[in-house]
């Protein structure tokens, strides 16, 4: 799960002609949700909304107060998009989760959300809609967010899983052979090198 979280002195959300939702102080938080979301990163991601601390206190120190602290308000947009792999320029969306399931989760994250705040200061857009989302940056402070659980991006994941085969290619070979193949490679590299009996000439060599 991914969440672009805004802080904000004002923010709207608009459907057509229609405001649907707008609150002032606060934080605007664009949620995107992956089909191998769990409940685990519904809590994570709530969590941290909640409790990160991007406002100043009553003294004016800075990053002291989260959005429950200082009474602020929420603003949820769903926003699949967050969840876009890039195919050369083309954007692909097959890891966000399909719409009728993202929904009720989405809807079930709005009310963790009220149960663990006041209800009445966590607003949401509409779901599914074409939007037009105003958002009054304050700083600018932006955070991007993402629930430890959540998938990796396939071509990093290809990349580790390379490395891991890589690995155990090395630790299946007997110590004696890694040995001869370093050796091999040395002498490859500078056959007048010598083992160190006669004075370390490849020492010298090597930087």
């Amino acid at each position: 799960m991914k969440a672009i979280i805004q802080r904000v002195t004002k923010a709207t959300v608009t459907v057509g002609e229609e405001q649907v939702s707008s609150i002032g102080r606060g934080l605007c938080v664009l949620l995107g949700i992956s089909v191998e979301d769990t409940q685990k990163d519904a809590d994570y991601i709530v969590r941290k909304i909640l409790n990160l601390r991007l406002f100043e206190d009553e003294n004016g120190r800075a990053w002291s107060k989260s959005v429950m602290d200082r009474d602020f308000e929420v603003l949820c947009v769903s926003q699949f998009t967050l969840q876009c792999i890039l195919k050369g320029n083309k954007p692909d969306f097959h890891s966000a989760m399909p719409a009728e399931l993202a929904q009720p989760f989405y809807n079930s994250i709005l009310e963790s959300m009220r149960s663990s705040y006041k209800p009445e200061l966590i607003k949401d857009g509409e779901f599914g809609a074409y939007m037009q989302v105003t958002i009054q940056n304050d700083g600018p402070v932006t955070v991007e967010l993402s629930s430890p659980t959540g998938p990796s991006d396939p071509r990093q994941l290809s990349k580790q899983e390379k490395q891991q085969q890589r690995k155990e290619k090395t630790r299946s070979k007997g110590p004696s052979e890694s040995s001869r193949e370093k050796g091999a490679q040395r002498s490859r590299q500078d056959p007048n090198a010598s083992s160190g009996a006669e004075g370390d000439v490849s020492s010298e060599r090597e930087p």
